[in-house]
């Protein structure tokens, strides 16, 4: 960002230099031509001369700022692209949590209908039971909270263009 604040200076300037010989050429009173004309001839060449090197400077800063905004764009689309990836890898780990959790749960079930089937109701069993499922709720929220955290990230940028305009 700063090269191209420090590239704008430069093509701000160059601009005024042009801009200030231009002013020179017109202010200048044209004198009749010389009979031998060796005297304005140079000057004027010159002056052309220079004209055609600021041109030339300005073109080439002004291709050096497009690339350097160039750059930046690549820049801003990489850091959406890696934000976008933690957010994918956040959505992997809860659904791996989520996914032992959920199994972890089967099996306590199982457990207990097989003890409810033997006749033997356990308390302990129940209460194991209990947990694991408060324990596949609490993942599934976890889950949603990730999910509402990658669409308000998605919609951040809209409410602030919405709350600028």
């Amino acid at each position: 960002m700063q090269e191209i604040t420090e590239l704008e200076k430069r093509i701000a300037a160059a601009l005024d230099r042009i801009g200030k010989g231009v002013d020179r050429l017109v202010s200048q009173p044209r004198a009749a031509a010389p009979v031998s004309g060796s005297a304005a001839a140079p000057a004027d060449t010159v002056l052309r001369a220079q004209l055609e090197e600021e041109k030339s400077l300005t073109a080439q800063l002004q291709a050096r700022l497009r690339a350097a905004r160039d750059r930046e764009a690549k820049g801003d689309l990489q850091e959406k692209v890696d934000r976008l990836t933690q957010d994918l890898d956040m959505q992997g780990l809860e659904l791996q949590r989520m996914r032992r959790v959920n199994a972890s749960l089967r099996e306590q079930l199982e457990t207990l209908r097989s003890a409810q089937a033997a006749g033997l109701t356990e308390p302990g069993l129940i209460n194991r039971a209990m947990q694991v499922e408060l324990e596949a709720l609490r993942a599934m929220r976890l889950t949603e909270m990730a999910e509402m955290d990658e669409i308000l990230a998605a919609l951040e940028p809209h409410l602030t263009e919405a709350r600028n305009a």
